[in-house]
C-alpha cells in the first residue's frame, strides 16, 4: 500500500497533474411553434388568397369603370380602363329616366318583394328554428328528414310545378306569385334550427318559466335577443335570394310593371335584339351597378352579425 501511493505521487510530480478534458454544454435550439397570436406564414395560402379576391373583385372593377362610359365608349375602349368621356352621372340620370322612370318602379317592386318574401321567409325560419331546438314532440326527426331534403333540392326543379300550382290558383302575374315561394328558405330554417341549439340555453328558459313567464314572453325577451346574430344572417341570406331572383319572377310575371329589377335590366338588355328596339348597354350596366349597391351597404353595415352568426357552433364546448 506504501508502495502504491509513493508510486502515484511520483508520477504526479513527474508529468504534472492531469488535465480535465471538459467539452462546452451544448444548447439545443428549440424550434417555434406557431402561436394563435402569430399564426404560420403559407406562401401557398397567401397566393390562393390573393388569387380569389382578384377574380372576386375583377367584375366590380369592370362594373364600375364601364358605368363611366357612354354606348360608343363601351365599344371603342378597353373593358378596364376607363374612356375619355366620363358619363357617370349622365348614365345614373339617364337609368332613373328613362322610359318614364320605370328603373324606379323595378327599384320598388323588388324592395317589396324582399321586405314581405324575405322579411317572412326570415320570420318563419327564426320561429321554427326555435321550436325544433328547444321543443319535444313526435315527427320530429322526420321534420329534420324534410328539411335536409328540401336544402338539397335546387330551386330550377320547383320552378314548373310551382308555376302550375299557382296558375290554377289564378295567382301568377301578381306580387303573391313571387312573395309566397319566398316564404320558405329551408336552408335558414336548419341555420337557425342549429344557431338556437347553441345560443340558448336550457337553464334561462327554465329559470324563466320559474320566474312565472310564458312561452311567447320567454321567446320575445330571452331567446329572440340572443338569437340576433342569426337572425342577422339568415335575413341577409334570404334578401340577397330573393333581391338576384330571377327565374320565379321570369316564369310567373308577364306584366312589366311588376317586374323586379333582375327581369327589368335584362328586358333592356334585350331591346337591342329586337326590331326597332335601342342598344342601351350603358344603361343596363349603370342599373347593374345601382343595384349592387344596397346589397354591398348591407353587408358592410351587418358584417359584425352575420359573421358571428356563421360562426355559431363551430366550436365545441
Amino acid at each position: 500500500m506504501t508502495e502504491l501511493t509513493e508510486l502515484t505521487a511520483a508520477t504526479t510530480t513527474a508529468s504534472g497533474p492531469a488535465p480535465l478534458k471538459t467539452s462546452a454544454p451544448r444548447l439545443r435550439t428549440t424550434r417555434r411553434l406557431p402561436t394563435p397570436g402569430r399564426p404560420k406564414r403559407s406562401v401557398l395560402l397567401t397566393v390562393l388568397t390573393a388569387v380569389v379576391l382578384i377574380y372576386s373583385l375583377l367584375p366590380l372593377v369592370w362594373l364600375l369603370i364601364s358605368a363611366t362610359k357612354t354606348q360608343n365608349g363601351l365599344a371603342r375602349s378597353f373593358g378596364l380602363w376607363f374612356d375619355g368621356d366620363f358619363a357617370l352621372w349622365d348614365n345614373i340620370s339617364q337609368t332613373l329616366t328613362y322610359h318614364d322612370g320605370v328603373f324606379l318602379r323595378w327599384l320598388l317592386n323588388t324592395l317589396l318583394y324582399v321586405l314581405a318574401g324575405a322579411g317572412g321567409a326570415t320570420l318563419l325560419a327564426v320561429l321554427g328554428g326555435y321550436a325544433l331546438a328547444k321543443f319535444d314532440f313526435p315527427g320530429k326527426r322526420a321534420v329534420f328528414a324534410v328539411v335536409i331534403g328540401a336544402v338539397a333540392v335546387p330551386g330550377t326543379a320547383l320552378a314548373v310545378p310551382t308555376f302550375l300550382m299557382f296558375s290554377k290558383m289564378g295567382l301568377t302575374d301578381t306580387p303573391w306569385a313571387v312573395i309566397i315561394p319566398s316564404l320558405i328558405s329551408p336552408f335558414g330554417l336548419y341555420l337557425m334550427w342549429v344557431f338556437a341549439g347553441e345560443a340558448i340555453p336550457t337553464e334561462l328558459m327554465e329559470a324563466a318559466r320559474i320566474d312565472g313567464a310564458g312561452e311567447l314572453r320567454t321567446f320575445f325577451q330571452v331567446a329572440l335577443p340572443l338569437l340576433a346574430p342569426g337572425t342577422v344572417t339568415v335575413l341577409l341570406f334570404t334578401t340577397v335570394a330573393t333581391w338576384n331572383n330571377y327565374l320565379l319572377p321570369l316564369i310567373m310575371l308577364k306584366d312589366p310593371d311588376w317586374y323586379p329589377l333582375t327581369l327589368g335590366l335584362d328586358s333592356w338588355n334585350k331591346q337591342a335584339s329586337t326590331a326597332g328596339g335601342d342598344a342601351v348597354f350603358n344603361l343596363v350596366v349603370t342599373g347593374s351597378l345601382l343595384t349592387i349597391v344596397p346589397l354591398v351597404a348591407a353587408f358592410l353595415l351587418l358584417q359584425k352579425y352575420w359573421q358571428s352568426g356563421l360562426a355559431a357552433g363551430s366550436v365545441k364546448e
